[in-house]
């Protein structure tokens, strides 16, 4: 039987190099000791002629150093990533990996898995399905229990968000007008005015407002940062009307993020607003932080986020209008002339 590859040898350098014949491609061995390159050469040949009796070979030389490999499933993967997890995201990986796409690979060996299995997940998944699924592939991977990827990055499906959107002022301020119940209310109009996720504001205490330099901050429950917002009189008079000690929303507090979703989409479906969500209230401060001008460092320290990328896909569709370079510079500078003025007038009324 011929052989697939050749051997050769570069005269400058003298590294051993392989000779595809069937793609003509040429591949370095990265050696100038023959007895290394012949080694290698004999193996690559030997793979092709006996792929199943090398696959074998493999899983005797991977079990050498880890016994469960031949035997360790992906829901073994599954179970160990949801204990890295905490609170809130460990929840939403419990019910991610209930998805019954997974069920064809739940008992499915990781060594024995093939690519096209992945891709009969994804055919039958949705677009949590393919996120979670290169999650739960990727941490397999860096646990070592995947000795190689069982997709390539640029092969897996490009995933395809459903478009989402702000809710607008007037959708807010109906929705307001038609809530009966004041704690869900004073909910809805602080996330106008505060655009925090839904379970930290829900979480939110008495403790967490600074009455006196009209501050509230509080550490968002999914990453750990630390959001921090100066409020106005129109915020202020909310605040008020809510418990002055302990959770500011005692009920909303105990209630799951779904139920707490749930009751919005059920008074939008009465007022026949269509296409927003609660996070719809952090998309709406976004878009009208950038469209005020308000600078992204201070977007992203309210938002809490990590990365500026992050707070960009927020406000990407923000509807900017630039001010002409020349009325900019002549704001700027009678800016700067009041400033100027200040101290004189300042000694003046003393």
């Amino acid at each position: 039987m011929r052989q697939r590859y050749r051997l050769y040898r570069r005269k400058v350098g003298g590294r051993y190099y392989l000779h595809d014949d069937l793609t003509g491609k040429q591949v370095s061995l990265g050696t100038t000791d023959r007895a290394t390159a012949v080694r290698l050469f004999h193996s690559k040949n030997e793979s092709v002629r006996q792929p199943a009796v090398n696959l074998q070979i493999a899983r005797a030389y991977l079990a050498a150093s880890d016994p469960q490999i031949a035997t360790r499933n992906w829901q073994f993967v599954m179970d160990e990533m949801v204990k890295l997890k905490r609170d809130a995201t460990q929840h939403r990986w419990q019910t991610a990996i209930k998805d019954r796409a997974y069920d064809s690979i739940r008992h499915l060996p990781v060594l024995e898995t093939r690519p096209e299995q992945f891709l009969r997940v994804l055919e039958t998944g949705t677009v949590s399905t393919n996120v979670y699924l290169r999650r739960l592939h990727n941490f397999a991977l860096d646990m070592t229990w995947l000795p190689w990827p069982v997709i390539v990055k640029r092969q897996w499906p490009e995933i395809q968000f459903k478009e989402k959107r702000a809710i607008t002022w007037e959708e807010h301020a109906a929705i307001v007008a038609r809530e009966q119940n004041p704690e869900r209310k004073a909910f809805y109009q602080l996330a106008w005015h505060l655009g925090a996720a839904q379970a930290d504001l829900a979480a939110l205490e008495a403790g967490n407002i600074d009455w006196e330099h009209h501050v509230i901050s509080f550490a968002r429950k999914k990453t750990g940062s630390i959001a921090i917002m100066r409020f106005e009189e129109d915020m202020a008079t909310i605040l008020h009307t809510l418990p002055s000690a302990g959770p500011l929303f005692p009920y909303l507090r105990g209630v799951r993020s779904g139920d707490r979703a749930t009751e919005f989409h059920q008074r939008c479906v009465g007022l026949g607003i269509k296409g927003v969500s609660l996070h719809s209230y952090r998309y709406a401060w976004a878009e009208r932080a950038k469209t005020a001008g308000y600078p992204e460092r201070f977007a992203q320290e309210a938002l809490g986020h990590n990365s500026k990328a992050m707070a960009r896909a927020y406000s990407r569709k923000a509807q900017v209008e630039l001010p002409a370079l020349g009325e900019y510079e002549r704001q700027r500078k009678l800016f700067s002339e009041v400033k100027a003025l200040e101290p004189a007038a300042q000694a003046v009324g003393a």
